[in-house]
């Protein structure tokens, strides 16, 4: 059995501050990078990490708002408000920061790297993925697209940056997300229809916002161990199976 190893990620060692779970292997694998909820690096993404090590991917998890200056093992308390201030092309900024370092390791295919957003991760992964080319795979759980007209924090809807987006997509929602409502939750997806590249959605009708967060309120952990085999078959599909 393949051995996994975690840490946490310091700035003055690894270049940026965050979490990994890695297989020990010399040779090059496939690699994720998770892009956190509105309220940071917490233990429930560790342990998707060590999960999807589990798997073989290297799994990076860069603290977001610890390199946007707001230094902190967790940011419960003040991920909101962090977020409400923060300008979208910033988080983008930084997610790149980690994006490198994942592409960085020895034990990753660059060709092979795929990213994962929960919420606020979502949905600024949706900026992320549109302007990176070289992401292979998405994930978007109950991404938190809202309604709204383009401010100086938030410049761009993701309706629009979903059609640029140039990978395979996946998106998981819930019919009581309160969040993202069903009509918005529509738009996002006629959105990434029309980038051309495949697009897998599940909707639950009964599913929450935050259903596979063993943190959220939301928490349904019969829909969290559904949705599981799901993604995996997703990731296995776009970055561990050789192209036919």
């Amino acid at each position: 059995m393949t051995q996994v190893i975690t840490r946490s990620l310091k700035e003055d060692k690894d270049g940026i501050p965050g979490y990994i779970a890695f297989p020990e292997r010399e040779e090059k694998g496939p690699g994720l990078l998770l892009i956190h909820q509105h309220s940071g690096l917490t233990g429930y993404l560790k342990t998707a990490a060590y999960r999807f090590a589990q798997l073989g991917y290297t799994t990076v998890i860069p603290n977001l708002y610890h390199m946007l200056g707001y230094p902190a093992e967790t940011h419960i308390d003040k991920g909101t408000e962090i977020q409400n201030k923060t300008p979208d092309p910033d988080f983008v900024r930084v997610i790149d920061q980690g994006w490198r370092y994942c592409l960085s390791r020895s034990d990753v295919d660059g060709a092979r790297v795929g990213v994962i957003g929960y919420c606020m991760g979502g949905r600024i992964g949706i900026h992320f993925a549109a302007a990176t080319p070289a992401v292979r795979a998405f994930v978007a759980y109950y991404p938190s697209v809202r309604e709204e007209e383009p401010t100086r924090i938030r410049p761009r809807h993701p309706y629009n940056a979903a059609r640029e987006i140039k990978c395979p997509s996946m998106v998981l929602y819930g019919g009581q997300d309160r969040t993202s409502t069903f009509p918005i939750q529509q738009k996002l997806l006629e959105s990434l229809h029309a980038n051309g590249q495949p697009l897998e959605s599940h909707y639950f009708h009964f599913g929450n916002h935050g259903f596979a967060s063993t943190e959220s309120d939301g928490y349904q952990p019969y829909l969290a161990d559904l949705v599981w085999p799901l993604v995996t078959e997703f990731l296995q599909r776009e970055l561990i199976r050789p192209a036919l």
